[in-house]
């Protein structure tokens, strides 16, 4: 599961560096270039700003539905083992507390 973010992340970065400079090269080369060819670069560029918002979309719905299971994991380990839990809880309030006061 962690070299699957790993490798959607590289994705997405991959493509969105793409998708910068792709718009760079409309911009720098706006007045140099024939009309037919910033059409061209302008076309590969609303592709790529779909197909970008696509995946990003695509990432976010999973990160949403990870996040609902894992929330449904810890509710369930809690009502399972109610004691554990208010043990992590307290453990963790007072971890929280130390380094509060030290600061």
């Amino acid at each position: 599961m962690a070299q699957q973010k790993e490798s959607t992340s590289a994705q997405l970065r991959d493509e969105l560096e793409t998708l910068a400079d792709t718009l760079e090269e409309i911009l720098h080369s706006s007045g140099d270039k024939p009309k037919a060819e910033l059409d061209k670069l302008r076309s590969k560029a609303e592709n790529l700003l779909k197909n970008t918002r696509t995946r990003l979309s695509d990432t976010s719905e999973k990160i949403v539905d990870q996040t609902k299971e894992i929330a449904d994991r810890a509710d369930n380990y809690v009502h399972e083992k109610p004691w554990t839990g208010v043990g992590i809880g307290a453990a963790v309030g007072l971890v929280l507390g130390v380094l509060l006061t030290r600061r």
